[in-house]
């Protein structure tokens, strides 16, 4: 009987199968041959670093095949009635080609309803007005990096919309949404539930276009407008559209707009408003969104005192309110947020004491509340949960506490007025990889005990009364790009033991009392990716380093191919920063550009002669070997440095002739060559005609423009257009064309505009151009800020 069941099992599940393969449509053959057209029409291109957020890079449309079923292929939906495409989402498949072109053939595609397009097209490509035939359309996703012309008006025409996304990551092609397309849009398409427009041109809509959302009051849940150009006054009553569930208001500066003062008691899960004009304070209204759980209102300037009542919304997880202008003490109420995982009160003017309930959220993971003006000492974290400490840049003062670490990955106190000892366990922080205290009042010495593999890539110790010598331990931080140990009191030889640290960019060891020659021992390789070296203000004796200085591999390449600034680090939770010396002032970079190379010699007892080896390091920007007793002459390999912005060699023993080849460096922006022993006429042309006497000075036998001794038998020039340049210390025209030949002397030199009081309008051409933001500012220490933060 066990056989008779067997057949009679396997009869009913061929039976079964018979059945489901009869009613299994296979798609429309018209789809079919619309797809593998628009295959045909467009090429697949390496994908952008912008979409690493996809899991697989593989395209898509490299499954569709005439042998094969439509309504299987990836990225295809099929109608389970009469095998119409339904779906088309090709998103993670970056396109090149006439994606929505005048001749693409999915507007044949008439039964779509969900439409997701990536597209990697860097010539740019219109949306046509066919478009608006896809009347069947709930989802429209389209991703660009560039697009050309404005959005279609027919795009009103799809009334069945539910979900809006429309991106484009191009500065340079940006697409308009004029009125009367957002008009019509928002009266046809009612059913609308998410709105996303990122990169586009909105800049035509008022205040009574945007209230037009409030007709979406029964159907919007999500609202994302960023990078859209929007101005004028933000209507507050679409805070209190009664679904709304996420609204996101990014980048757009010129937009002002106030958060309601009552009547605000909506089911919004996520607020999100950055950089932006709103102003205010931020009302106890905030308290009745209780499903609240991430608050982004950062970049703005929303000001007053933060209101306790904000922190009723127990159910926040991100408290995010960095950059704004907010004052008064940090609630005691804090220590209800049991869930928070993040907290940036950063760059406000908030005072008085940390409260105790910031020590031990349970949850906490991030706590941001550097660059605001609080007091009072720390005190010692119960939370086992923190990985990001910033409370730099306030007026914290005490002994260093005892930090609890569990996995403590960023610790950032820097820029306050804590004293005492830094504490060796400090050194066994397995996961910390930015370990920044420079200008506090710490003393002591370094800890010994850094542990083998520890992950620690920024060490900074600088403006402190630290002791030496230097702990050997540090070799054990075989990831370290950043250490800057300068303004202390350490006293030991050159750590030459450090050269073979595989990743090392940042060695500054300035100011301090580092003694005796700099002799490289053993390995060939010392210090490969060192960019910036600066030992200056030392006692340091002998040649100069040469042995060192031949091994600066990364000193030696130039990349031409780098588009757009590049930071060392560039952490979205922690920028590398330091000081660098230029005209007797002090700089400080808040981010370390990649480009920026420099050697700083100055301030020392080297002798002996430049080594030509020095004209090898092709990428160098700056050089400052004043303040020795060098002696020789200028090298001529000097001309091969033609990215170089700087170059100090004043108060040596230098003699001979200034070599005419360095007029070659067409970078140069500052020169200074006094007090040495130079002789002969002055080299003419290019960027020398910019340089004004005082980078002569001290030079007995030398002669020419734009000294007044004049050289026999030569033509003196005129010197009545330097008045103004001899006047300053610092020639006008250097400050106009440093601004075009040298950029990282650009940004730098433009604080010196705005100090010295020279026009308003090159002040303002510097920010723009170099998108730099110069500080109104007279205190003694000038920062330069090289970008946003993040």
């Amino acid at each position: 009987m066990g056989w008779i069941l067997a057949s009679y099992l396997i009869f009913f599940q061929l039976l079964l199968l018979h059945f489901s393969s009869y009613n299994c449509l296979s798609c429309n053959s018209d789809d079919k041959s619309v797809l593998l057209q628009f295959k045909n029409s467009v090429a697949v291109v390496q994908s952008s670093p912008t979409f690493d957020v996809c899991v697989s890079h593989s395209p898509k449309t490299a499954t569709w095949n005439n042998e094969t079923d439509c309504c299987g292929w990836d990225g295809v939906v099929c109608d389970s009635e009469l095998g119409h495409v339904i779906g088309l989402d090709l998103s993670c498949s970056p396109l090149k080609g006439e994606l929505l072109g005048p001749n693409s053939s999915i507007f044949k595609l008439r039964h779509l309803q969900q439409l997701n397009l990536l597209s990697d097209d860097l010539d740019g490509s219109p949306i046509h007005p066919a478009i608006g035939d896809l009347v069947s359309l709930t989802d429209l996703t389209l991703y660009y990096l560039r697009i050309s012309g404005d959005v279609p008006s027919t795009i009103s025409h799809l009334s069945k919309l539910e979900h809006l996304d429309l991106t484009v990551e191009s500065l340079d092609s940006t697409p308009r949404l004029d009125l009367y397309t957002w008009n019509r849009l928002i009266h046809n398409a009612t059913n609308l539930r998410e709105i996303s427009l990122r990169g586009v041109n909105m800049s035509s809509l008022g205040e009574s276009s945007l209230s037009l959302l409030t007709n979406l009051s029964s159907s919007l849940l999500s609202l994302h407008l960023t990078d859209t150009k929007l101005q004028g006054k933000w209507p507050t009553e679409i805070f209190r559209l009664p679904n709304l569930q996420e609204i996101r208001i990014l980048t757009n500066e010129n937009l002002r707009g106030e958060l309601p003062n009552s009547n605000w008691t909506t089911p919004l899960k996520t607020l999100f408003i950055y950089q932006t004009n709103f102003s205010g304070d931020i009302p106890d209204s905030i308290a009745h969104l209780k499903s609240l759980y991430s608050l982004f209102l950062f970049e703005s300037n929303f000001d007053g005192f933060i209101p306790p009542s904000l922190f009723d919304l127990t159910h926040l997880i991100f408290l995010y309110l960095s950059d704004n202008k907010l004052v008064g003490p940090i609630p005691t109420q804090i220590i209800k947020l049991s869930n928070l995982l993040l907290l940036d009160l950063s760059g406000n003017m908030l005072n008085g004491s940390i409260p105790l309930g910031c020590y031990s959220l349970p949850s906490l993971f991030i706590l941001d509340l550097s660059n605001n003006q609080l007091t009072g000492s720390i005190v010692e974290f119960s939370t086992n949960s923190l990985k990001f400490l910033k409370l730099s840049n306030n007026k914290l003062q005490g002994y260093f506490p005892n930090f609890l670490a569990p996995h403590m990955q960023v610790l950032d106190i820097s820029h306050n007025n804590l004293t005492g000892l830094i504490p060796k366990s400090l050194g066994t922080f397995f996961f910390l990889w930015a370990l920044d205290l420079q200008d506090n009042n710490l003393h002591g010495s370094i800890p010994d005990n850094f542990s083998e593999g520890n992950a620690l890539e920024t060490i900074k110790l600088n403006g402190n009364h630290l002791k030496g010598p230097l702990p050997r331990t540090l070799n054990h931080c075989t990831n370290l790009e950043v250490l800057d140990l300068g303004n202390n009191d350490i006293e030991d030889k050159f750590p030459y033991w450090l050269k073979t640290l595989p990743t090392l960019q940042v060695l500054s060891l300035q100011s301090n009392k580092f003694y005796g020659n700099i002799t490289s021992l053993g390995t060939k390789l010392s210090f490969p990716r060192l960019r910036i070296f600066d030992i200056s203000n030392n006692y340091f004796i002998g040649p100069l380093p040469t042995s060192y200085i031949v091994n600066f591999q990364e000193m030696m390449n130039v990349n031409h191919s780098q588009t757009g600034p590049k930071y060392i680090g560039n952490y979205p939770l922690y920028n590398d920063s330091m000081m660098i010396v230029m005209k007797g002032l002090h700089w400080e970079l808040t981010r370390i550009l990649t480009a920026l190379t420099l050697i700083n010699l100055s301030n020392n007892m080297f002798e002996g002669e430049i080594p030509k080896a020095i004209g090898e390091l092709k990428s160098l920007i700056g050089l400052n070997l004043s303040h020795n007793k060098i002696t020789g002459t200028i090298p001529v390999s000097l001309s091969n440095l033609r990215n170089l912005e700087w170059l100090d060699l004043s108060c040596n023993q230098l003699k001979g002739e200034i070599p005419m080849t360095l007029t070659n460096l067409n970078s140069l922006a500052v020169l200074n060559l006094s007090q040495n022993q130079l002789e002969g006429v002055i080299p003419t042309g290019r960027q020398f005609d910019t340089f004004d006497n005082i980078s002569y000075v001290g030079n007995p036998m030398l002669c020419g423009f734009p000294l007044s001794r004049s050289c026999k038998g030569k033509k003196e020039r005129s010197k009545s257009s330097t008045f103004d340049e001899e006047e300053s210390g610092f020639g006008w025209k250097a400050v106009v064309i440093g601004y075009g030949c040298g950029t990282i002397f650009g940004i730098i030199l433009g604080y010196n505009v705005f100090f010295a009081r020279k026009p308003h309008w090159l002040a303002r051409l510097v920010e723009v151009v170099l998108k730099v933001k110069l500080p109104r500012t007279n205190n003694r220490k000038r920062v330069i800020r090289l970008g946003r933060k993040n």
